[in-house]
């Protein structure tokens, strides 16, 4: 398994990622694409089914390959996976491809990346049903403070979206989350995670390497 160093800017989420010095990249791979992860370094991987991307026709394939590549030693994730109101298939089928998903999370013991558009209570219910022991982590919030305390509060993690979290309005929800439940991500927009970074330390009143040293510690702290 690759692992950053204290000094990298870590995405922890991306699509795409061009591999660079002082930047560390946990690529999303989704099933559907049929890219398979490899041990390049600088770079790590989730593997899942995208809500976006399910498929009847296609969906014990896919399943099957998140299945197999949750042993691979550069693949850290299970997901992309979760509920999307706006587009993907009925709540149904997303349930059942997320509960399958949080299932080989847990055998694997690799933590879940969520993505969830305008279905928390669908996700807030299954994380009751299913009550999992390794840690979810929200992908691209873009939220309320109270609802990302809530979250956080059973245990998940929060990475902010890209274009909100470098607006000023973002400022309150950083400052109500504690430090060690955060991470930062790009998410394939070609958005620089420096600038990123650079906002966020200044929120937090921290010096940039705190913030990198902090967000090291949480990853170091969550996948080892």
């Amino acid at each position: 398994m690759n692992h950053p160093s204290p000094g990298d800017f870590i995405d922890i989420h991306n699509h795409g990622s061009i591999i660079s010095q002082g930047h560390f990249c946990v690529e999303n791979l989704m099933a559907h694409e049929k890219r398979i992860p490899d041990s390049r370094k600088g770079i790590t991987y989730s593997f899942g089914i995208h809500p976006w991307h399910l498929d009847n026709l296609t969906y014990e394939e896919d399943i099957s390959l998140v299945k197999l590549f949750s042993a691979h030693d550069n693949v850290i994730a299970i997901g992309e996976s979760g509920f999307d109101r706006l587009k993907g298939p009925g709540r149904d089928f997303q349930g059942k491809a997320f509960e399958e998903q949080v299932r080989i999370s847990e055998e694997a013991g690799k933590p879940l990346f969520i993505h969830c558009v305008r279905a928390w209570d669908d996700l807030l219910e299954m994380h009751r049903d299913t009550r999992p022991v390794v840690p979810w982590i929200i992908h691209g919030f873009r939220g309320k403070p109270e609802l990302a305390r809530q979250v956080v509060s059973r245990g998940m993690y929060i990475s902010f979206w890209f274009d909100f979290i470098i607006r000023p309005e973002s400022s309150a929800l950083v400052k109500s989350l504690p430090a060690d439940r955060i991470f930062l991500e790009t998410d394939g927009s070609g958005a620089d995670i420096g600038e990123i970074y650079t906002k966020v330390s200044s929120d937090l009143g921290i010096d940039l390497n705190d913030l990198k040293r902090q967000i090291y510690n949480n990853y170091t702290g969550l996948f080892g």
